[in-house]
């Protein structure tokens, strides 16, 4: 095998770490439980094994492309470092503020989620800038040594350094980093006017922080990753992909963790955008089923949301500001505690719930026999026949059903006096329709239905329930991708090297500094490629200008796409036009006579990565004999039946199944209901289609 011909992708999860080695004309892919106190460990052991499984050496590895949720983990469970905050004068408290609403306007008992740094380590300094940038109040250094012996005494790890109007002018922020980076070496420091340099000083300030709070832990581990993947021989860099769903270095990840926060889930949506475009599909739904979480994406026109803000660690599942606000780029998606792992037990009026709390892959569910009691979505799976105990996992994990059973007759079945497979598909049930709940509540947020869709899945526990979830939702095709098991691995191999940068300057279209927004994006272009150029330093790149655009007045923007080019006076007239028509497709409306405003400009550089065509349909061919044949209990029609169960890799292009059936394969099983028939399309993947 030609050295350095190989491209390794690695997905942490909360249970499973996935790995695919992807070569010129083959492809491998494993599974393996997560080391939760170590992730590297578990990183390190799958890349032994799946090198082992492809008869390779680590010199023949010439890229690792890397995404996790590590990040996402330490702000949930609040493991992050011993954080400071500084700010100006006067805001000690902005960041528990907050918007200053209730966002559960009728809970009496309502809990606003606690912000990452506490009140006595929220320290302030003497300093204030207009605006536009202009220095009101020169900034007191002498006030900011006097901060040196506070962090220690308080043994602070990392700072967050968030000044008023500091993404207008960066000079006081940078002086106290140079203040405090010559006392304290050691510190880890994270600049807003870096990490966020957007107008908006709660977000600003709640993103800066959540850098800081996760900045040393993730160099850390990122750090200990990338040495000792060159330890072991592998000589290819080392790249991590972001929530926007672009590659980055370790360089830019360890100075910026935050943006690496829903990087695992973006993977799966650049896999489902992939298998739209081969099967030539326009609307779909991206639903990835992991161990631990669901996540859920639009897709239309072949391009996945986007957004520029969402929320981690909300109070209340569904509600938007009661989490804590992330200003970076990132895909835009909903996350539950919805996966194969999630534990499901009996309220306090004896209904049957659901997560969000997961088992993980320590003890993990029962039928993993390491010493987990409650049930889980696996074992009721396992319970309704839907695994094969025997193949689980490529048959590298051991099941038991009789622990599966044991655990869910126990919690659910027998206090409610219900049989065994009944209590199981109530487990089914519930997990399935807090996804499709989930569903619905997203794409109306987003103006948008889920009929008419195709239902694009991945992620270990996703094929198991797609068809019962497709018909909550209304949705008849279903496609299940070849590797859909660890396909947000396989999304990393798919994303591009990019980097976004954004900036806040207020212009109205009507008087619009040609000059200064020209300026302005070439600013932005040098930041970004000196990023990208880093990981991709010779390949042509594709650049996308936006602008976040509003009437004057209102509170909030839409995004805006902008020509790449410089600018003129009479580039306010086209800005203008296209705002009215992106508003006209967002709202169904213009608002004749009022101004336009631009706040924020941003500019994304990205290596070039091509969707594929659409492959003709194959010709229709005989299905190989079933290799054994199974009980399921199908909770659609509440009832038992044999189905039968077929190889994956013995099924050709054109080959169709009547269900029942179910068609196994190393991470993953197809579960194929009596109403449904199975083909595979002309690329490999399954396309499951619902009759009358």
């Amino acid at each position: 095998m030609k050295r350095g011909n190989l491209r390794l992708a690695v997905d942490i999860g909360g249970t499973f770490t996935d790995l695919v080695l992807e070569g010129l004309q083959s492809t491998w892919s494993v599974k393996v439980l997560t080391t939760p106190a170590a992730p590297e460990e578990g990183v390190l052991a799958g890349i032994t094994r799946i090198l082992d499984e492809a008869g390779a050496d680590p010199a023949d590895v010439g890229l690792v492309i890397h995404g996790t949720t590590l990040a996402t983990n330490a702000l949930i469970e609040r493991k992050g470092a011993a954080t400071a905050l500084i700010v100006t004068d006067g805001f000690r408290d902005s960041i528990e503020i907050a918007y200053e609403h209730r966002f559960e306007q009728y809970d009496l008992f309502m809990e606003r989620p606690l912000p990452l740094v506490p009140r006595q380590r929220r320290f302030t300094v003497p300093e204030r800038l207009a605006s536009d940038g202009t220095v009101l109040l020169p900034l007191d250094e002498r006030a900011a040594l006097t901060l040196v012996p506070e962090l220690k005494k308080a043994g602070i790890e990392s700072v967050a350094i968030c000044f008023l109007h500091s993404y207008a002018n960066p000079a006081h922020e940078r002086r106290v980093r140079d203040l405090l980076s010559h006392a304290m070496p050691e510190l880890s420091i994270t600049l807003s006017s870096d990490v966020c340099p957007e107008i908006r000083e709660y977000e600003r300030m709640s993103t800066a922080a959540a850098n800081a709070y996760i900045q040393p832990l993730m160099a850390g581990y990122l750090c200990r990753l990338q040495d000792e993947i060159r330890r072991r021989g592998i000589p290819g860099p080392l790249l991590l992909i972001m929530s926007s769903g672009g590659v980055t270095t370790v360089e830019t990840a360890v100075r910026i963790p935050i943006r690496l926060v829903e990087s695992g889930p973006a993977g799966g949506v650049i896999f489902a955008q992939h298998i739209a475009a081969e099967t030539g599909v326009s609307r779909a739904l991206s639903i990835d089923m992991g161990g631990t979480t669901a996540k859920l994406t639009l897709i239309d026109d072949l391009k996945p949301q986007f957004s520029r803000a969402f929320e981690v660690a909300r109070q209340y599942r569904f509600l938007k500001g009661s989490g804590l606000p992330i200003r970076i780029p990132v895909i835009d998606m909903v996350e539950i505690g919805a996966g194969g792992g999630s534990i499901a037990r009996l309220d306090a009026l004896k209904r049957i719930t659901v997560g969000p709390d997961s088992s993980g892959a320590v003890p993990g569910p029962a039928c993993y026999g390491r010493g987990g009691q409650a049930p889980t979505v696996t074992d009721a799976d396992l319970v309704l026949g839907r695994i094969e105990s025997g193949q689980f996992a490529g048959g590298k994990i051991e099941l038991h059903p009789e622990l599966a059973a044991k655990a869910v007759a126990a919690v659910i079945a027998e206090p409610l006096s219900l049989p065994l497979a009944v209590g199981a598909a109530g487990i089914a049930e519930i997990v399935d329709e807090a996804m499709a709940n989930a569903a619905r509540v997203h794409a109306v947020e987003s103006g948008k239905d889920t009929a008419d869709r195709t239902l694009i899945v991945s992620g270990g526990a996703a094929p198991l329930h797609a068809t019962r979830l497709a018909e909550k939702l209304g949705i008849t095709d279903i496609i299940v991708p070849i590797g859909a098991g660890v396909g947000s691995a396989y999304g990393f191999l798919k994303a591009p090297i990019g980097y976004e940068v954004v900036r806040s300057r207020l212009m109205r279209t009507r008087a619009l500094e040609a000059d200064v927004v020209t300026a302005l994006f070439d600013e932005m272009r040098r930041e970004a490629e000196a990023v990208v150029r880093l990981g991709a330093p010779d390949e042509p790149l594709t650049e996308t200008r936006s602008a976040f655009m509003r009437y004057r007045g209102q509170g909030h923007e839409i995004a805006v796409e902008l020509p790449n080019r410089p600018y003129t006076a009479a580039d306010g007239d086209d800005m203008r036009s296209r705002f009215e028509a992106q508003y006209k497709t967002v709202f169904g409306r213009i608002i004749p006579g009022l101004e336009v405003e631009a706040l924020s400009w941003t500019l994304t550089l990205a290596t070039e990565r091509s969707l594929p065509s659409p492959l003709a349909e194959p010709q229709l061919r005989k299905a190989p004999p079933a290799i054994a044949r199974r009980r399921i209990f199908d909770p659609g029609i509440e009832a038992t039946v044999d189905a039968d169960v077929h190889q994956r890799a013995a099924l050709l292009p054109g080959m169709t199944i009547a269900g029942p059936a179910i068609i196994v394969e190393a991470e993953t099983a197809t579960v194929v209901p009596p109403r449904y028939t199975a083909r595979v399309t002309a690329s490999g993947h399954l396309r499951l289609t619902r009759g009358p």
